[in-house]
Parts: C-alpha cells; sequence; structure tokens
C-alpha cells in the first residue's frame, strides 16, 4: 500500500472540494491508503455524507493552518498543529510515503527542508513542475525554492529532473536542457555559461542537448529544462498570465454575436482538448526533490480535481521509490570523487 497524507484544510478552496477529490482518488486507486490532515470535526462531517473505505482512511487532527500572508519560518515555529507542520512530521516519522498541501508553498518547502530534511548530499532542493507541450509535457526546475543558484545547484537539478523523468514521467533518454536567452554555447550570463561547461561534462546527465529558450518548454524539442528559482517562478507565472489571458480573449471572441456563438459550439469538442492541456489541475501538484521524502506542492487554489491527480502524482512518485534513486545518484558521485 502507498500511504499519502493529504492538506485539506490550507488552500483556498474549502475543505469539502479537497475531500471529495481525495475520495475519489481513494476509490479508484486500490493500492492506496489516505490520511487526511485538518480540523477533525470538519473532515468526519464530511465523511459522513458518503460513502468510503474506512480501513484505508485515517483522519489526523490539525486545527491550525499556516495563510499566504504569514512568514513561513516563523509560522511553523509558532504553530506547532499546523497542518503542514503535522504532515511533514508525519512523513519524517515514516508513517506515512508521502504528503501533500495546497498550503503557502514557502511553508510546504520549509516543513520539507527542517522537519524531513534534505538527502545527503543535495544542497538546494528545487520545485519540478510539468509544464504542457506538444506531446506530453516538459518538466521545469527549479521554480521559485531556489532564487540564487550555483553551476553545481543546476548539476544537481538536472540529474534530479534527469531521474524523475524516467522513472515518475517514463520518459526514454530525456533531453535534458539548459534555460538561456539563445542556444549558442557563449550566451547568457556567467551562470549560465559555467553551468553549460559542468553539464555538458558530467556523463551521468546522458543526453544534455545544450541550451534552450524559454519557447522550447511548450515543443517536443526537450524533456526537461534546468533553471534557478528565479528565473523558472518569472517562466511560471508568465506562462500562467499568458494562458489567463488568451482563453479569457477566446470567450471573449466567441461571444460577439450569433455566428460566433454556433461556432463555439462547433468548436467546443476540440476546446476542452486545448483547455484540459493547459489546465495545471491536471498535474496536481510539483514535487520538492531532494527532500528525504516525497512532499508534493499543489497551487493554492487547487480544486477536487487537482487534489485527485496530486494523489496520482504521489502514488507514481513513491512507486519509482524516486528518493532511493537519488541517493543512489549521488553515493555515485561521491565515489567518483
Amino acid at each position: 500500500m502507498y500511504r499519502i497524507a493529504v492538506d485539506v484544510m490550507s488552500g483556498e478552496k474549502d475543505a469539502a472540494e479537497l475531500i471529495a477529490g481525495a475520495l475519489k482518488a481513494l476509490r479508484e486507486e486500490a493500492e492506496i491508503e489516505l490520511t487526511l490532515i485538518g480540523e477533525y470535526d470538519i473532515i468526519s462531517e464530511e465523511l459522513a455524507k458518503t460513502d468510503f473505505d474506512s480501513k484505508r482512511l485515517k483522519i489526523e487532527n490539525a486545527d491550525q493552518i499556516i495563510t499566504m500572508h504569514e512568514s513561513p519560518i516563523k509560522a511553523l515555529r509558532s504553530k506547532k498543529n499546523a497542518t503542514v507542520n503535522v504532515g511533514a512530521g508525519l512523513l519524517k516519522d515514516q508513517k506515512v510515503d508521502a504528503f501533500i498541501s495546497p498550503g503557502n508553498t514557502g511553508s510546504v518547502m520549509a516543513a520539507g527542508l527542517l522537519r524531513v530534511g534534505r538527502i545527503k548530499g543535495v544542497s538546494r532542493p528545487p520545485i519540478a513542475i510539468q509544464f504542457p507541450a506538444a506531446n506530453g509535457s516538459t518538466l521545469v526546475l527549479d521554480n521559485g525554492a531556489n532564487t540564487d543558484c550555483s553551476p553545481e545547484n543546476l548539476q544537481q537539478f538536472a540529474l534530479m529532473g534527469q531521474l524523475y523523468a524516467e522513472n515518475v514521467m517514463k520518459i526514454d533518454n530525456p533531453k535534458v536542457a539548459l534555460l538561456n536567452i539563445g542556444e549558442e554555447e557563449s550566451k547568457g550570463n556567467n551562470l549560465s555559461k559555467e553551468s553549460y561547461e559542468i553539464l555538458s561534462n558530467d556523463q551521468r546527465i546522458k543526453n544534455f542537448i545544450g541550451n534552450v529558450e524559454g519557447r522550447d518548454i511548450f515543443s517536443d524539442k526537450v524533456d526537461v529544462v534546468v533553471t534557478d528559482g528565479f528565473v523558472g517562478n518569472v517562466v511560471l507565472k508568465t506562462t500562467e498570465g499568458a494562458a489567463s489571458f488568451f482563453l479569457d480573449l477566446i470567450k471573449e471572441s466567441f461571444q460577439t454575436n450569433l455566428r460566433s456563438k454556433l461556432a463555439a459550439l462547433l468548436l467546443k469538442p476540440y476546446l476542452k482538448k486545448v483547455l484540459k492541456k493547459i489546465d495545471y489541475r491536471q498535474y496536481g501538484g510539483a514535487p520538492l526533490l531532494g527532500v528525504n521524502g516525497i512532499v508534493i506542492i499543489s497551487h493554492g487554489s487547487s480544486d477536487g480535481t487537482a487534489i485527485y491527480n496530486a494523489v496520482k502524482t504521489a502514488k507514481n512518485t513513491v512507486k519509482e521509490d524516486i528518493v532511493a534513486l537519488i541517493k543512489s545518484e549521488l553515493e555515485k558521485n561521491e565515489e567518483l570523487e
């Protein structure tokens, strides 16, 4: 059984919606056990409204949450019974195999680092997010955990990203690249140039294809894109904003007159496919790679669909034992040194 804990209180949506998404995953995935973290009475009341396999579900009481406006470190220290503290504690004590939270990203990261701890040899755990691509998706890391990085940090990101793409995303011989302002080896700032040299000389990175530009993330040109957390987060937020902007334009254009409304009806099945492709909820959440356990950070606005997919992502990540794979890769590095 894959034991997965879900924080159902910290997100922007009601607990009822997140619980519904978690229960959907429980019904469809026979190999998982769920622990729902939040206020016991609220969770119990919601569970009483539906049927579920009580043998595979537990409630872990946590009556505090860390809001988006609080300092993550201070809140973790002062709110001992916050959902992220409780979830990270369960993971550290090996009572669960993975922890999912749509809460304050900083607090989830801090709980992962301070309570669960880093894998020995990992200097900076990155957030790894799947971006929609022409066929499948592209893994980009880091997306905000580490704003200032060294070439050695990016080297580790590349190794961990390669392992995740191979084993969890099931991509054969994933193409790994460095995000830059041009494809030429000489392009970019000092970090880019030094990182290029290190990545191109690391024999463990089996398919390093060099530099790619931002637009290449959404193509089939690359499978894993490495960058520092500052640039990665800008890419993430810009992508979210652009997607929202263009969707609003499309909706507006289909409401201009009767002809456009009829066209919208004809195109509806195809538009649904497009919308599903760019919907962040389909990926559920992003793993914080390099911590000594599976921590999945979900979007703050995650709904039931996002939590459902986050549970599936957590299950697959645990199933492939990505933590053990990263440990093994870093042990090889120590032997080489």
